[in-house]
């Protein structure tokens, strides 16, 4: 083992459930609509891929605001505001770090052999807020890549972001671990010849993940470790 490669939506810190639902409500409140999503409502939701048409799906069904003349204009007004209202968030600090992410990056960092990357197709502005506010400046410091937003063109599970992360950190990919929490994630980094730990959360603990390496509900801190980094070497 190299490297130990981490996606950032779901594995740092759970963005869907305290990020993204919370953004979307607080938007809702303040165009002075009725509507909030409940943590069961919006895992429904996310089998609508896309903010936007997450939005225009859910009002298709419940019925849309009084006096909207322009559906889709309605649409990009409120997307911008929760996205503003979204970065607001990680920028106040509000989202913490999964339990074990901390612990696992310095144990990574004090043992100089292991490199560190982020992996995400998620938008590359909210990537490093996360990674800057919530890891801290000088544990980002320490990742030799931070790849995401349009860096690549196919999203997962197509392995393109994980091909182009062996590229940049020059390693192989069978030296690599990949901590994931989706299985679109394990399919691309399986895809990509890595090995894939998976740490599951409230909305992905029921998909399939039997080609992960490892399956945990969290990485764990002190007296509930799951993970360390001894055992991800010994991962054959």
């Amino acid at each position: 083992m190299k490297a130990l490669i981490f996606d950032c939506d779901g594995v740092l810190v759970d963005t869907e459930r305290d990020g993204h639902r919370v953004a979307f409500n607080r938007t809702f409140a303040k165009m002075g609509y009725d509507v909030e999503w409940s943590v069961e409502v919006y895992g429904e939701l996310l089998n609508i891929s896309g903010g936007k048409e997450r939005m225009k799906h859910y009002f298709n069904q419940k019925g849309w605001p009084a006096r909207v003349s322009d559906k889709d204009q309605l649409i990009l007004d409120l997307h911008k505001a929760k996205t503003d209202t979204f970065m607001a968030i990680i920028e106040s600090g509000e989202l913490e770090l999964r339990p074990g992410v901390a612990r696992l990056v310095d144990e990574a960092i004090a043992n100089s052999e292991i490199i560190l990357a982020i992996c995400s197709t998620s938008n590359e502005r909210s990537v490093n807020l996360i990674a800057g506010k919530l890891l801290g400046a000088e544990r980002k410091a320490e990742f030799k890549a931070i790849l995401a937003g349009d860096v690549v063109s196919k999203k997962k599970p197509d392995p393109e972001i994980y091909n182009l992360v062996v590229e940049r950190l020059r390693v192989k990919p069978a030296e690599c671990v990949v901590v994931e929490d989706t299985r679109n994630g394990l399919l691309a980094a399986k895809a990509a010849g890595m090995k894939c730990v998976i740490t599951t959360n409230g909305y992905t603990e029921k998909e399939d993940f039997g080609e992960a390496d490892l399956v945990v509900s969290e990485l764990g801190d002190l007296p509930n470790v799951q993970v360390t980094l001894e055992e991800l070497k010994k991962l054959e």
